[in-house]
């Protein structure tokens, strides 16, 4: 039995008032026509292993939330699959381009909103969509109606001409994720992309992504905030020390969730009131805790990964 499969039958989910047996990982649609394709991924620094023989597919078109602890590995295939790491060992293509060979190509063709804020603070905001879209190789009136475009999109047109020192964190992260998106990218990669921001700027990013970007970019999106997830990613899989634990739609993590907990399940006609029904059967001496609904995919997550605390390093 593989690593994983040990680690991830030692754990338990708590389901509201029972336990149930963690996820063991889904066969990854492993394919070559994937917008996304990587096999074998390892990255290490020295003694440390950052990925650990990575298996990951992403269909085009397909907003894939790639979510893990501190430290599991998420940043570092990120750079990877963006030509900005080169990889220990493994075969990765992106959009069939080798992103170590043919980086240069392969540049042109996706987009990344890093964690860190990619801006210049002493230009303003058009400023730094016309030198983005430039690095990007648009000119003249195509440049123009992209960067009015990502003005309009991220609210900024009426301070286009202020300087970006003087912005919010909320108008940041706003001009950085259009930035990404001037050159129409196939593959979108999005490193938390929220972090930091008030929930109405958060909610204008969904909105972009939603209407600009989900079903037209692959996209892959990281986060620590699990909702974002459910609102916005087709599919999650789930990275720890390197490796991926689990990978699924969130119903199907469930359902498997679900499925792994080793305990009786009683289903009830519609209309059965549930509690006295528990009454009825604890009267007759049976043990009985009532679990309302599906885990949770933090309950999922936990499980997986465990809840001890991790320092990034």
């Amino acid at each position: 039995m593989k690593d994983w499969a040990r680690r991830a039958q030692g754990g338990s989910i708590p389901a509201r008032g029972r336990s149930i047996r963690p996820v063991l990982p889904l066969e990854p649609p492993m394919s070559e026509s994937s917008a996304i394709h990587v096999q074998g991924l390892i990255r290490t620094y020295g003694a440390n292993t950052a990925i650990d023989g990575l298996d990951l597919s992403v269909a085009p078109g397909e907003c894939l939330g790639l979510l893990g602890p501190n430290g599991a590995g998420k940043t570092t295939t990120i750079k990877i699959l963006s030509t900005a790491l080169k990889p220990t060992e493994g075969h990765v293509r992106v959009l069939g381009l080798d992103p170590v060979d043919q980086a240069a190509a392969l540049r042109g063709k996706i987009g990344v909103v890093p964690q860190e804020i990619a801006l210049y603070d002493a230009m303003t905001a058009r400023e730094n969509l016309d030198f983005f879209g430039g690095m990007y190789g648009l000119t003249g009136g195509a440049l123009k109606e992209r960067t009015a475009w990502a003005l309009d999109v991220a609210g900024l047109a009426d301070r286009a001409e202020e300087y970006v020192k003087h912005y919010s964190g909320g108008m940041k992260r706003r001009l950085n994720l259009v930035a990404s998106l001037l050159h129409e990218p196939a593959v979108v990669f999005l490193d938390e992309p929220t972090v930091g921001v008030d929930p109405q700027s958060r909610n204008h990013l969904f909105e972009v992504i939603e209407r600009e970007i989900k079903g037209k970019s692959t996209l892959v999106y990281t986060t620590h905030q699990l909702g974002e997830v459910e609102r916005l990613c087709d599919r999650i899989a789930i990275l720890d020390n390197g490796r991926l634990v689990s990978q699924g739609t969130l119903p199907e993590l469930q359902a498997a969730a679900r499925a792994a907990s080793g305990g009786s399940g009683l289903e009830l006609e519609p209309g059965v009131d549930l509690e006295k029904a528990a009454g009825v059967l604890r009267e007759a001496g049976f043990r009985v805790r009532v679990a309302d609904g599906a885990p949770s995919l933090e309950d999922v997550f936990l499980a997986l990964t465990g809840k001890a605390l991790r320092d990034e390093a």
